[in-house]
């Protein structure tokens, strides 16, 4: 597809999205909108240099955002807001090497891949073909004329009654030859109310030239554009119905639907089981026969087979292997694991620590740039005090290590195997093999001390 080109409109400023961050930016479930437009184009074998993105309003936020998720786009700038034509022939030195061009809108998320296969199927049948749907509410759309040979639109201002019951209307979207679009491109003129230069009247130019020109109908609900908060909720309301269908459809058991979120890169195992008020983003992946309790939140998650999640479980970026668990309540973050078997339970964080097989970190405890061995318990209350002021510090927990309930480990800091600490300890210097460490003040005890404490208080009062 060398000889086509995709430009997508994406430099409009969003007026009434009332944001200070460009429309395209705005998220549909967990990734931006544009995102979804470029993804689609790509999915149907466009190279991606071979598509261009107009930026303008907001264009820098934009540039930075697609130079790190598509580095290979091109960029292109209207850096003056003067209507679709304007748009177009600011990218002119660009599309005019090639033979066809497929102008989209940058804010439609909706569309999918079969149905753009099928319009570039039949690119170069029309000088100008107009992408169009058939809307249940035609509204202030421009309506769709056809004749023998030749489309074209008119405006819902400009429209005779007749004109108003059609219910084709006009998508915004168009296919050109650009030989064809060259001629004409530059002779549209802003003569109208807005003073702007609208793409429309390159159809209008062409007819006039005799050009062929035509339409292609698309379902409505692909052209669904976002230009409101409102429109995109209801933009996110729909994708999300359709992912969730088709995970349904896959085998895995979403006990509440109507409560789950999952995102559009999301990998599902069937017979996985989600428990109402979850949500999944990034790119997470679940195995066959896992749980994800209710109110869990997984992002960029690795989740492998027959884990169980609890509740109300937090985990980004990090990895539960097979047969681990974890929750309720616990946080595990910046590429944290637990090995098989292993457990991380109430109250726990757990952050850049990997927990080795069949070890457990049950309650109120925070591992930190921690390595466990495995079949290591770690007491209530436990703590790595691995930030020193300046530095992230390791500790390191052999293979079969107990810790006793409210150690402080201050890193750096390291258990040999079969090492074990003694409840409310502070460890500051390495435990050899198989010994106890001990880090408390011996205890003292003061004979006496509260008869003593009863009488004062009871002659204070008595004064």
């Amino acid at each position: 597809m060398n000889n086509l080109c995709v430009l997508i409109m994406a430099a409009g400023k969003g007026t009434r999205m009332k944001s200070a961050a460009p429309k395209v930016l705005h998220k549909v479930l967990d990734r931006p909108i544009i995102d979804y437009v470029i993804r689609n184009v790509l999915s149907v074998g466009i190279n991606p240099e071979n598509i261009g993105v107009l930026v303008g309003s907001g264009g820098e936020l934009v540039q930075a955002h697609l130079q790190q998720e598509f580095p290979d786009v091109k960029i292109l700038w209207q850096h003056e807001q003067l209507g679709t034509g304007h748009a177009v022939k600011s990218a002119f030195e660009w599309w005019q090497s090639y033979e066809n061009l497929i102008v989209l809108n940058g804010d439609l998320p909706l569309m999918t891949s079969e149905s753009l296969k099928e319009l570039i199927s039949c690119v170069d049948k029309n000088d100008c073909t107009v992408i169009t749907f058939e809307a249940k509410n035609p509204a202030a759309y421009g309506r769709i004329i056809r004749k023998k040979n030749s489309v074209s639109i008119v405006e819902f201002k400009d429209a005779s009654p007749e004109q108003r019951e059609i219910h084709e209307v006009n998508a915004g979207c168009y296919a050109f030859k650009v030989k064809s679009l060259s001629q004409v491109i530059n002779s549209i003129t802003n003569n109208n109310s807005q003073h702007e230069y609208y793409i429309t009247d390159a159809l209008a130019l062409m007819n006039e030239k005799n050009f062929a020109t035509g339409a292609f109908i698309m379902p409505e609900e692909e052209m669904q554009g976002v230009n409101t908060q409102s429109e995109l909720a209801e933009v996110s309301r729909v994708m999300r119905e359709k992912i969730l269908s088709h995970w349904l459809a896959e085998g895995v058991n979403i006990l509440a639907p109507e409560s789950v979120y999952i995102g559009v890169d999301v990998e599902l195992a069937p017979d996985v089981i989600i428990m109402p008020n979850v949500q999944i983003w990034g790119q997470s992946k679940v195995g066959e026969g896992s749980v994800i309790g209710s109110g869990s939140i997984l992002t960029n998650a690795k989740i492998g087979r027959n884990v169980k999640i609890i509740a109300y479980a937090v985990i980004e970026n990090s990895e539960l292997k097979d047969n681990s668990k974890a929750g309720p309540f616990c946080y595990i973050r910046e590429h944290s694991c637990l090995e098989s078997r292993a457990f991380a339970g109430k109250f726990v964080e757990l952050k850049n620590s990997r927990i080795g097989e069949n070890s457990k970190v049950p309650h109120l405890s925070y591992m930190g740039d921690a390595t466990l061995g495995h079949d290591v318990n770690i007491g209530a209350g436990s703590i790595t005090c691995n930030y020193d002021g300046e530095h992230k510090n390791k500790t390191f927990i052999g293979n079969n290590c107990f810790i006793g309930s409210d150690t402080m480990f201050v890193a750096p800091v390291e258990l040999e195997d079969g090492a074990a600490t003694a409840a409310g300890s502070v460890i500051t210097q390495a435990v050899p093999a198989n010994s106890l460490g001990v880090g408390r003040a011996r205890q003292k005890n003061i004979a006496d001390w509260s008869l003593r404490n009863h009488n004062l208080h009871h002659h204070k009062e008595e004064k």
